[in-house]
């Protein structure tokens, strides 16, 4: 016979027990957190995009640690902020991931990044425009591409943004157009990101000849500070003026960018490059991998959008580089562009600008196109703003 006290004892470790996070663990918060454990290696000793990657990681264990009260996906269920059940509900996670759902976090990111951004190749070479503008091919036909496979309109442009290689543009538009997927968006986003050197070469390779890659192009002009100044101001007015929707990201792009070229404001130009750009990445990569349950992260539709988003960064890169072919057809000799050059309009600034520098030389060890690759590239990231723009103004 069993004594009172040992009987109690056994209830007591039995309770325990049933309310710890062992008893609530299912396959799928395994497989999600063994997801979360790659990641975080890849981001620590691969050094994939670690800046994101490891917070994005880390939340994504976070989220998966039954009965943790973290986050809670019901509450934003239905692409809405269900305020009512807010108070009582809400984890740690729930009210830092407001920022993604309002859309605050990725605007203050193009702030810092609009201060780190150097816009002068652009400036001096305004053709750079249109290869950046070409490298937003792939995130129309991957749109094209996702409706055809079953996904609704909104999710096949949230999808297709992925082909801008700007993840946080990438969490802006899925934050808004399909909440659901934007944990594996995300995931895709920063790590094709972080793959350029490995995806664009073999099509910089497949659709140039040697000679064209060793094309040598003449030095660009210097462009004076009144330029530089002007630049954001204009850009900010026209853009936000001929398509609305994308006035939040390019408006906070060239707020970023003149609080640099001015002089005036260096403190505000240091604060957001360096202390707000760094929380704001921590408070945004721990919260979109608070989003990657095991419901909305192990399923087909995962898989569907890792193989669509690396299709749509290709194809970007490969519109970037045929555009620049095609504009050599109607330039003068001394004036043609090294095909190299457009792959760098995919946005990941400033890494698609060296793989183009790095491919450039290995042709001709003589050839300097990074310069002339950072016009494309930094066209890449207003091109994939107003991209976004477009979608949204369309599917929000």
């Amino acid at each position: 016979m069993l004594s009172a006290e040992t009987i109690t004892m056994s209830e007591s470790l039995s309770k325990f027990f049933g309310e710890t996070g062992f008893a609530g663990i299912t396959w799928g918060h395994i497989a999600m957190i063994i997801i979360s454990f790659f990641l975080l290696y890849l981001a620590i000793k691969r050094k994939f995009e670690p800046l994101l990657l490891l917070p994005i990681a880390f939340g994504m264990l976070l989220t998966n640690l039954p009965d943790a009260n973290m986050f809670h996906s019901e509450l934003f269920a239905g692409g809405h902020v269900h305020w009512g059940n807010f108070v009582q509900d809400a984890g740690l996670l729930d009210y830092l991931y407001l920022g993604v759902k309002l859309g605050i976090y990725p605007c203050l990111i193009f702030i810092g990044v609009g201060a780190m951004t150097d816009f002068g190749p652009l400036i001096a070479n305004p053709k750079s425009f249109m290869l950046g503008a070409a490298a937003q091919l792939g995130i129309f036909l991957t749109f094209i591409g996702a409706v055809v496979l079953g996904f609704t309109p909104a999710q096949a442009g949230s999808i297709g943004i992925i082909g801008g290689a700007d993840g946080p543009t990438a969490i802006f538009l899925t934050a808004r157009l399909a909440p659901e997927l934007l944990g594996p968006i995300a995931v895709a986003a920063y790590s094709y990101m972080a793959l350029v050197p490995v995806i664009q070469p073999p099509i910089m390779r497949m659709l140039t000849t040697k000679k064209e890659r060793e094309i040598r192009m003449s030095q660009l002009r210097p462009v004076s500070k009144t330029e530089k100044i002007l630049f954001p101001i204009i850009i900010a007015v026209i853009i936000s003026l001929l398509l609305p929707s994308a006035a939040p990201l390019i408006g906070c792009l060239m707020l970023g960018n003149l609080m640099k070229e001015c002089g005036v404001v260096d403190r505000l130009s240091k604060t957001v490059q360096n202390e707000l750009m760094n929380i704001t990445v921590i408070f945004l990569g721990i919260t979109v991998g608070a989003t990657a349950t095991a419901e909305a992260f192990i399923n087909v539709k995962t898989l569907s959008i890792l193989v669509l988003g690396v299709i749509a960064f290709g194809v970007g890169t490969a519109g970037g580089v045929l555009l620049a072919k095609f504009m050599n057809l109607f330039l003068p000799k001394d004036k043609k562009i090294n095909p190299l050059i457009g792959s760098a309009g995919v946005s990941a600034v400033p890494m698609a600008a060296r793989v183009s520098q790095t491919m450039g030389q290995e042709a001709n060890p003589s050839n300097f196109l990074l310069m002339h690759a950072m016009g494309p590239n930094v066209a890449g990231v207003v091109g994939s703003a107003v991209a976004a723009g477009i979608l949204l103004s369309f599917l929000g």
